[in-house]
């Protein structure tokens, strides 16, 4: 999914709510009925391994069906035992080498590098599938000290094949600078799964941005 010769047009890349309910399969379904979506990452902070590996079980089909890739945040032991197609990492979250060597080749592992480019060419070297850059816009879904200038974007397309993912706050009015400046997906949650419209709608709406 993020390896590629090529730079084609910029995708999206949704994120799960912090909770998820018993009926979040069928938003999910919703959601990815409502356009192309490239990947899907579950995000649930504090719940126990068994709650995790239950939603990963009822989502994992849910994503097949629309040929998205599954991932899973932060815990790479937890993406091997439910099948995940990859993992994402924090920058606490343990080192690309270990996921790889833990989830094999053909995993997609992606690591958060905030503002720096520091750590994201350090993300590169270790083996990382993507990079991801933000948040660019304030977000509730999560608080973050690191603003990066889009700027960032251009400069890591510019120089290195690896994705990059921009994150935090993107809505499909402020998507385009990021787009332009040349980010390779759109990392979405809040504006997706808080649109008065339903996901459906705002997946659709972040198609007409994309193109």
């Amino acid at each position: 999914m993020f390896a590629r010769p090529e730079r084609p047009p910029c995708q999206l890349y949704l994120v799960s709510p912090a909770s998820i309910g018993e009926d979040f399969a069928d938003r999910l379904d919703e959601a990815l009925g409502g356009g192309p979506v490239a990947a899907f990452q579950l995000r649930l902070k504090g719940l126990g391994d068994e709650e995790i590996l239950a939603a990963a079980e009822r989502l994992i089909p849910v994503c097949a069906a629309h040929e998205v890739a599954f991932i899973l945040n932060d815990r790479m032991d937890l993406a091997k035992a439910c099948g995940a197609d990859g993992v994402h990492l924090g920058q606490g979250d343990g080192d690309p080498r270990e996921a790889r060597a833990l989830l094999g080749p053909a995993a997609q592992i992606g690591v958060t590098c905030h503002d720096s480019r520091h750590l994201a060419m350090e993300a590169g070297e270790a083996g990382a599938d993507y990079v991801a850059f933000g948040a660019f816009f304030p977000s509730a879904t999560k608080p973050a000290v690191h603003r990066p200038d889009p700027s960032i974007l251009g400069w890591w397309s510019a120089l290195f094949e690896i994705p990059c993912v921009a994150i935090g706050g993107i809505t499909p009015d402020n998507a385009p600078p990021l787009i332009e400046a040349g980010a390779d997906f759109l990392a979405v949650c809040g504006s997706v799964w808080e649109h008065p419209e339903g996901p459906r709608a705002a997946v659709a709406a972040f198609s007409d941005v994309l193109g």
